[in-house]
């Protein structure tokens, strides 16, 4: 079964939720897909001068107006959302990933893999890795700064993902590229929805490389949107083709891997 899936790259302004959140809705008004991934902490913004204003910005995806939106446009639209979320729960806060649908909240995932000053401010993942099914595909999600560890996207192509939905606020330039390897060698499809512009504050600024990209097996690119443009794409997929791990004729990505060798990686 073919999915329309893609992206919504745009510009956040920090801080203002309710006008990030009308933004996607009125972007997303009119798109025709079965899947949809927004960037990493779209409504929120993303360079917090420390914990205390994120803990203002946070949301409990329980009791959110901003989830309760998202989740009446995939009713509306009869589509799934990928987003990225600045989400509180009790003392924690955490940079998480909601895969949202008609019926609601599916799943959420926590980051594992803290980004320099979000250390200050996030609290480390603490959900493991899954996958969820889509329309028929086995979905899942990684937030930004996973991408650099193998580890992340191999694991969700063990649990059997097809799809890897990947919000971002990448600020360094070598994760398009390599989310082509990723999806190489584990032969799934990924997309990773970046933001573009910056986060101007007192403490700094940071600013987001853009270039959202939708990525095939055996690592083809089939789109990437410009650096510094508001980009909504969406195209046809055959989640099928990530179930065809052979190689060679003799050659097949999992049923070859050798785990009881790779002990280092889970012993540190």
């Amino acid at each position: 079964m073919m999915l329309k899936v893609g992206y919504y790259q745009f510009r956040p302004a920090f801080g203002r939720i309710n006008q990030n959140v009308s933004k996607v809705i009125k972007a997303l008004a009119t798109v025709d897909a079965d899947l949809i991934v927004l960037p990493e902490l779209p409504f929120s913004g993303y360079y917090f001068q420390g914990r205390e204003e994120l803990k203002t910005l946070a949301e409990d995806p329980a009791d959110s107006p901003t989830v309760d939106s998202l989740i009446n446009l995939c009713r509306e639209k009869d589509m799934h959302i990928v987003t990225g979320f600045a989400e509180k729960k009790h003392e924690k806060i955490f940079n998480s990933s909601l895969l949202l649908g008609p019926t609601g909240l599916i799943h959420t995932y926590r980051k594992l893999h803290l980004f320099s000053e979000e250390k200050n401010c996030f609290d480390p993942g603490d959900i493991p890795l899954q996958v969820d099914e889509v329309r028929g595909a086995k979905v899942g999600m990684m937030v930004c700064f996973d991408w650099i560890f193998p580890e992340v996207t191999r694991s969700l192509a063990v649990l059997g993902a097809d799809i890897v939905c990947h919000p971002s606020n990448l600020v360094l330039s070598f994760c398009q590229q390599t989310m082509l390897s990723r999806c190489l060698e584990n032969t799934i499809f990924a997309i990773t929805a970046n933001r573009f512009g910056s986060d101007k504050r007192p403490h700094g600024e940071l600013r987001f490389t853009g270039k959202s990209q939708v990525v095939a097996p055996k690592g083809v690119l089939l789109h990437r949107a410009p650096s510094q443009k508001t980009t909504l794409h969406v195209c046809e997929i055959d989640p099928a083709l990530a179930r065809k791990k052979q190689i060679t004729a003799l050659n097949d990505i999992m049923t070859d891997r050798r785990p009881e060798f790779y002990q280092p990686l889970v012993s540190g």
